[in-house]
């Protein structure tokens, strides 16, 4: 398996899985969110779950587990004061307080090599539960 960026700080490799599912959901608008996750044996983070063009931000808050931590992306398309459409790129960091501390702290340390592999994202969003995250604030950020 090719490894496309690793993480210096914390040792943990992005898979190239990883950074050609998000060019295609960014060019090809063939996915409307991808939920990434570490695989703490391998030191891998992989993709978890790709959400279908069909699918919604209900969809993906769903997909987030309750008790372990998840990168997510989500293509939040919108259409601005003036009629123009526009889409934005969302990266959230979803880290709930059930889960574990060991958790939190790979995830949030992990968080920003991450980030720079997936290269057009507009806002970055950090969740412990639903409400911070919820369509409401993506609609405030997207402005």
């Amino acid at each position: 398996m090719a490894m496309a960026f690793k993480m210096a700080t914390t040792g943990m490799w992005v898979t190239d899985e990883c950074k050609n599912s998000f060019l295609e959901m960014k060019w090809k608008k063939v996915a409307r969110y991808i939920v990434y996750k570490i695989d703490e044996e391998s030191r891998l983070v992989t993709v978890d779950k790709v959400g279908g063009p069909g699918e919604s931000y209900d969809d993906l808050a769903a997909s987030l587990p309750k008790d372990d931590c998840r990168y997510a992306v989500f293509d939040f398309d919108f259409v601005t004061v003036d009629n123009c459409k526009k889409s934005k790129i969302f990266f959230i960091a979803w880290s709930p307080s059930e889960s574990r501390i060991r958790a939190k702290i790979l995830y949030a340390t992990s968080k920003d090599g991450l980030r720079r592999v997936l290269d057009g994202i507009s806002y970055e969003l950090q969740a412990t539960d639903p409400t911070e995250m919820g369509m409401d604030v993506i609609k405030d950020r997207a402005k």
